[in-house]
């Protein structure tokens, strides 16, 4: 099959998006992946065909870094909402140009309004595939809203994805509007969102993580897959840095500390903080720089500055990971059988978070705002010596290995090509 996948955020974001389009190549499909010039190294390395859109997602992370660090999703989503009015032209144009001669969108959260638009144009198929849960149960929660008063029942559960879908798409809704008239010459979406459109009907959805991590939910038809994560392995020429390997060497196990994409108004004092934390548990640590920028000109000899570097090859060999809760570094951290310390900042980071302390492989997440170096000191302190959440963070960690989330997905888009 010809299929084209879009795919919009920050590097963990786009990295499972990656890693599904290279199964589907490796499995003899044409794959083309519509994503911002930020990732065209990460898309072109690993052999699939690069479809760019113009501008820069790391500088509207960055110009949002206030917004970010506070927590505030309702104002992050209403800022996301602006930018996407000046994004939405290039994303659509971009995959417009992208799906022409082609035979199945695929696309999530990032995606799939434009993904929607596009394959009511193009008479195309599109398939929805999400790394966290976005199809209505009784069984959690959505992801952005907070859990209800269990006096309630399960009902309101599944009334919050009605929410949850509701604050995405009215915050985009303009864009997705200008994008349809401009681009596309097609009238608005409904109201209250294309979420039954023609296009999705009847189709499977792929949820891009484990079933060890969250259980499909009983009222789920057989129509949705929860196939397994999609990790994306470094590629075949990657080597660590000596720097990296002499380090890791030199001493026991090193705690990482690191938050992606989330930037900081004021990365000295986040550098700070971390070292602060780590000096009180005698620990040594691993700090990615990260979109945050963190930076320390006189890092002491058991701390080591990296910028990028996979985490499928790194988190193996520490000791906890800490991080922003992003599907992408959480999952990472799951698979690699070591505890997981989370500083939500928003979004589905809090979810991923919770889960974790549910899971009992790491303590319960430290949102940002109340992020100190006394409680990120407790925590670390708790995941490199609790011995019952390491084992159960290693055990975890087995099932996940033993998992093939890209080959069961690539399974499932295989039959709807036999359709």
């Amino acid at each position: 099959m010809r299929i084209v996948i879009i795919a919009s955020g920050s590097r963990g974001d786009v990295e499972p998006y990656v890693a599904l389009g290279k199964g589907l190549r490796a499995a003899g499909h044409v794959v083309r992946l519509v994503t911002h010039r930020d990732f065209e190294s990460l898309v072109t390395s690993h052999g699939l065909d690069f479809w760019p859109v113009e501008g820069s997602v790391q500088d509207v992370a960055q110009s949002m870094a206030a917004l970010i660090e506070n927590g505030n999703f309702l104002a992050i989503l209403a800022k996301m909402g602006k930018e996407a009015q000046r994004g939405a032209l290039a994303l659509t144009s971009a995959s417009l140009a992208a799906c022409q001669g082609m035979e199945l969108i695929v696309a999530g959260i990032g995606g799939v309004f434009v993904g929607v638009a596009i394959a009511e144009k193009l008479g195309l198929p599109l398939l929805q595939a999400y790394y966290i849960p976005f199809t209505p149960t009784r069984a959690y929660p959505a992801f952005v809203i907070p859990k209800p008063p269990s006096a309630l029942g399960t009902l309101p559960n599944r009334l919050s994805y009605q929410v949850a879908r509701q604050m995405m798409w009215q915050a985009f809704r303009s864009a997705d509007k200008a994008a349809r008239r401009e681009v596309l010459g097609l009238p608005a979406a409904p109201f209250f969102g294309p979420f039954s459109s023609d296009c999705v009907r009847g189709q499977p959805i792929l949820y891009g993580y484990s079933p060890a991590v969250i259980p499909p939910p009983a009222d789920w038809g057989a129509d949705i897959h929860v196939t397994g994560y999609w990790f994306l392995d470094p590629a075949e020429d990657w080597t660590p840095d000596p720097a990296l390997t002499d380090f890791l060497a030199a001493g026991p196990p090193p705690v990482y500390v690191g938050f992606g994409s989330m930037s900081s108004r004021n990365p000295q004092a986040t550098a700070n903080l971390i070292l602060d934390a780590l000096a009180r548990t005698g620990q040594r640590g691993i700090i990615h720089a990260g979109w945050g920028g963190l930076r320390r000109a006189d890092l002491p000899g058991s701390v080591l500055m990296v910028d990028g570097v996979p985490f499928s090859w790194l988190f193996p060999r520490v000791a906890a990971v800490v991080h922003h809760g992003g599907a992408g570094t959480t999952s990472a951290g799951l698979r690699a059988g070591v505890p997981s310390v989370v500083v939500p900042f928003f979004g589905d980071q809090p979810f991923w978070g919770q889960r974790v302390a549910d899971l009992g492989v790491g303590p319960a997440p430290i949102p940002r705002k109340k992020l100190t170096a006394e409680r990120l000191a407790q925590a670390i302190q708790t995941a490199v010596t609790d011995p019952a959440m390491r084992q159960r963070a290693a055990d975890l960690g087995s099932k996940i290995r033993a998992e093939d989330g890209v080959g069961n997905a690539v399974a499932v888009v295989e039959k709807i090509g036999h359709r």
